[in-house]
């Protein structure tokens, strides 16, 4: 049973991982002066982040890996949260200074309908802030109270959804600064589409359960947006048109030409070539499956297909 009062460091903190050796120690201690929980999800790591975790102090469980919304909601239903409000963090964000300070300043007087907070998120590429093609501010529901919140099942692009009440923003500096190599941001979107193209097949074909449907009215308007501009307009455009009017319209009209040479790779790879490669999976999936009809079939398909336990 949740108490409603509320310190200045009522708030657990969850946390999701897997190899994260390079930034588990980071996000951890970026939350530390506001959090009076943190819980790291390990999905068996071989590099020492567990170790690494629970020297910093995070309280560190250990569960199977199927898709980030998967474990995230097994983390909601089964830890022994005693705070009243939650944060979902992942491994490589890092809760800045002055965001931790707004945050222990104004959970103290948020009033009882407010039960959301969004951050504004920047990322950091190659060493470099993404300022321009859209990627800044990414508004995001990061906090919610305990109990008010659940995460979209679904396989790519999953938001936090709460059941009713208000939510406000804050403004402090919230970065997604993975330090990894270009191999490593590569591989993982190459994943990242897999998934995606499971995702946009489901709303098509309907194979599986989860939110297959628009996120709630009071999540971000701009996750909103985005989500009904991409599932309405975006994905019914050929690829080979769609990810390359994408790429022109951030890198042009949204100026990500002013990234410099770091915004070039970045708007070149995130907003063309893994737009493109969710395109051409589709595309080969599709192909792959068209004799099939019933939904347990597509479904077993396509998990042997990708490997996902679907």
């Amino acid at each position: 049973m949740q108490t409603n009062t509320v310190s200045s460091k009522d708030l657990a903190v969850i946390i999701l991982a897997r190899n994260e050796k390079l930034h588990i120690g980071r996000a951890i201690q970026s939350v530390r002066n506001v959090s009076s929980e943190i819980y790291v999800i390990d999905s068996f790591s071989t590099d020492g982040t567990v170790e690494i975790a629970r020297q910093a102090g995070a309280v560190v469980v250990q569960h199977e890996f199927v898709n980030y919304a998967k474990q995230f909601q097994w983390a909601l239903d089964n830890l022994p949260i005693k705070s009243s409000w939650i944060m979902r963090l992942d491994a490589d964000e890092v809760i800045e200074p002055d965001l931790a300070n707004e945050i222990r300043a104004k959970l103290l007087n948020l009033p009882s309908g407010v039960t959301g907070i969004n951050l504004k998120r920047k990322h950091i590429f190659l060493g470099r802030w993404i300022k321009f093609g859209g990627r800044y501010p990414l508004i995001l529901l990061r906090i919610w109270r305990w109990g008010e919140g659940r995460i979209e099942d679904r396989w790519m692009d999953e938001h936090i959804i709460i059941k009713k009440g208000d939510t406000v923003t804050l403004n402090g500096g919230f970065s997604d600064h993975n330090l990894n190599d270009l191999t490593f941001f590569t591989d993982k979107h190459n994943k990242y589409a897999t998934r995606e193209a499971i995702d946009v097949l489901n709303q098509r074909l309907c194979f599986l359960g989860g939110d297959n449907r628009m996120l709630a009215g009071n999540s971000p308007r701009q996750a909103v947006r985005k989500r009904a501009i991409k599932e309405r307009i975006y994905n019914k455009i050929p690829f080979q048109l769609s990810a390359l009017l994408y790429f022109g319209y951030r890198y042009v009209c949204q100026f990500g030409f002013l990234d410099g040479k770091e915004g070039l790779i970045y708007h070149l790879l995130q907003g063309f070539w893994y737009r493109f490669l969710v395109g051409a999976k589709i595309f080969e999936l599709e192909a792959q499956i068209k004799h099939l009809h019933r939904p347990e079939e597509i479904r077993a398909e396509l998990s042997r297909l990708t490997g996902l336990k679907l």
